[in-house]
C-alpha cells in the first residue's frame, strides 16, 4: 500500500501518514455511490438529514480545539485565524440544516391558453446525482464542509477528494459524519494521486463536479467531464480595492492589512492590488506600511502569530522571484521583500510595480500587496478591470454616488464597501466569472446547484 506523508508546512516534521487509494478502490467508492443514488428506497428522508447535520454540529462544538490544532498544524494558517476557520464550518453546518426545508419547486400556472385548460403542473427539486468534490489546502476544513455538507442536506451522495497537503481536517470531519449517523455511502474520502482523481471525475456517473483551486486545473478538468456533468468552480483573482480621497484610512487600513495578509496571501480574494487616489497616497503607504511591519510572522501554532508559512517551498519561491523581478523592473519595496526561512517570507508592501510585472498581472497567492497611484476615479475602475479576473473587489468611499458608480462599474462577482476583499460569511453567494470560475458557493446556493428540477403535470378529469 502506498502512504501520503502529511507534514508541517512551517518545519517539515512528518505528522501522519495516511493510505492512498488506488484506481480500483476509488472506482469502488463511485460505484457505491452511484449504486445507493439510483435506490431510490436508500434515500434519506429530509428529517434524517437534519438530525445527522445537528448532530454533526453538535460534536464539532465539543471538539474545536482539536479540530484548530489539526487545521493549523497541517495548513499553516495561525492559530487564531484557523479557530475563527473552525466555528464558520460549525456555523455551514447549521446552516445546511437549516436550509433544507427551503430546497422546494414551485406551482406553474395552466389555463393560460386552451391548451393548457384542465391541468395541474408543479416543479419539485431533487439531488442531481453522485457528487465529486476536489478541494484546496488554504480552509482545510471549511472548504470540505461547504463542498460535502450541501450535497449531503440536498440527499446527494458525494465523493472528496482533499488537498494532498492537508488531508487530515477532511477525514476527521467525515469521521465526525459517520459518528453523527450518516451511512458511510454518501460520504466517501478520496485521498488520491491527481491522475486517480481526474479519472474517477471525469467518469459519466459522476452529476456535479465541485473544484476550488487553480484556474489551470480547474478549466482543464471541466474540458473533460462527460457529457452532462454539472460543474462549480472557485479559482482565485486579484481582488482589487480603490480608496477614494475621502476614505476613512484609520478604519480602512487594519481590515485591508488583514484582508491582504490573513494566511500569508493564500486566500482566493486575497488583498492584492490597491489603487490609492494621489491625495492620499503619502499618508495611506506610511500608516499602511508601518501596521504591515507589525506583523508577526513565525509557527501557526503560536497564538500569537499573524502570518504562517506558505504551504510548500516551490511556492515560496516563485513569490520571491516575482517579488524580485517587480523591484528591478522599477517597484519600490516598502516593507519586507525577503525570506525568513525556508517556508517563511515578509510581509512585503510593494509601491507601483509596473503593469507588466508579474505581481501586477497575476494573482500572487502570497505575503504581498501592492500599491499604485491613479489620479481619478474613472481611471482606476478601469485598471482594476484590465486583467480578465472577477472576483471579489471593494471601495472605499464616504460618497454614496462614487460607492454605487464602482458598485455597477467593477468587473466582480462582489463588490465590498468599505471593506476589504477577503470578507465572506457562509451563506452569501461567492464565486468568481470569467477566469476566476464558474458556479456560485455559499451553502445554500451550492444547496441549489446541486438540485435538479423536475416537472409533473397532472391531467385532471
Amino acid at each position: 500500500m502506498e502512504y501520503l506523508k502529511v507534514v508541517s508546512p512551517y518545519d517539515g516534521h512528518l505528522i501522519k501518514e495516511v493510505p492512498l487509494i488506488t484506481a480500483g478502490q476509488g472506482e469502488k467508492m463511485l460505484d457505491t455511490a452511484y449504486k445507493i443514488f439510483n435506490d431510490r428506497s436508500a434515500w434519506l428522508p429530509k428529517y434524517r438529514r437534519i438530525e445527522i447535520l445537528e448532530k454533526t454540529a453538535q460534536i464539532m462544538s465539543s471538539r474545536i480545539e482539536e479540530l484548530t490544532i489539526t487545521a493549523a498544524e497541517e495548513g499553516g494558517k495561525p492559530y487564531k485565524d484557523s479557530k475563527v476557520e473552525v466555528l464558520r464550518a460549525i456555523n455551514g453546518v447549521k446552516l445546511a440544516a437549516e436550509h433544507i426545508g427551503q430546497i422546494k419547486g414551485s406551482e406553474i400556472p395552466m389555463g393560460m391558453t386552451p391548451a393548457s385548460e384542465g391541468r395541474l403542473a408543479f416543479t419539485t427539486r431533487e439531488p442531481a446525482g453522485v457528487v465529486f468534490s476536489i478541494s484546496a489546502f488554504n480552509h482545510p476544513l471549511n472548504l470540505i464542509v461547504h463542498q460535502t455538507v450541501p450535497a449531503i442536506a440536498v440527499g446527494a451522495p458525494v465523493i472528496i477528494k482533499p488537498a494532498s497537503t492537508t488531508p487530515l481536517s477532511c477525514i476527521n470531519f467525515v469521521d465526525i459524519l459517520y459518528e453523527a449517523g450518516l451511512p458511510r455511502e454518501y460520504c466517501q474520502v478520496a485521498v488520491c494521486r491527481s491522475s486517480v482523481a481526474e479519472k474517477l471525475v471525469t467518469d459519466k456517473r459522476v452529476n456535479f463536479m465541485s473544484f476550488i483551486g487553480s484556474a489551470k486545473i480547474g478549466w482543464y478538468l471541466a474540458a473533460k467531464l462527460s457529457s452532462g456533468t454539472r460543474y462549480a468552480l472557485e479559482h482565485g483573482g486579484v481582488a482589487p480595492v480603490i480608496l477614494e480621497p475621502d476614505a476613512d484610512l484609520d478604519k480602512a487600513i487594519p481590515g485591508l492589512i488583514k484582508g491582504g495578509f490573513y494566511h500569508s496571501g493564500q486566500v482566493c480574494v486575497s488583498v492584492q492590488k490597491i489603487f490609492v487616489h494621489k491625495n492620499i497616497i503619502r499618508e495611506f503607504t506610511g500608516k499602511f506600511t508601518e501596521g504591515v511591519k507589525k506583523l508577526k510572522t513565525g509557527n501557526p501554532l503560536d497564538k500569537t502569530v499573524d502570518a504562517g508559512p506558505i504551504i510548500i517551498k516551490e511556492e515560496l519561491d516563485r513569490v520571491e522571484q516575482w517579488i524580485k523581478e517587480a523591484e528591478e523592473s522599477g517597484g519600490k519595496i516598502l516593507c519586507g521583500g525577503k525570506r525568513i526561512s525556508e517556508k517563511l517570507y515578509e510581509p512585503t508592501v510593494i509601491l507601483n510595480p509596473p503593469e507588466d510585472a508579474k505581481v501586477s498581472r497575476e494573482e500572487i497567492f502570497g505575503p504581498a500587496v501592492c500599491i499604485y497611484e491613479y489620479e481619478n476615479i474613472d481611471e482606476a475602475i478601469n485598471r482594476a478591470n484590465a486583467l480578465p479576473f472577477a472576483f471579489q473587489a471593494a471601495v472605499y468611499t464616504e460618497n454614496i454616488n462614487t460607492a454605487l458608480k464602482c458598485s455597477a462599474e467593477l468587473r466582480a462577482s462582489a463588490v465590498m464597501i468599505n471593506d476589504h476583499t477577503a470578507f465572506r460569511v457562509d451563506w452569501m453567494p461567492f464565486g468568481g466569472w470569467d477566469d476566476s470560475g464558474a458556479g456560485t458557493g455559499g451553502i445554500p446556493y451550492s444547496m441549489h446547484e446541486m438540485t435538479r428540477e423536475k416537472l409533473t403535470v397532472i391531467k385532471l378529469k
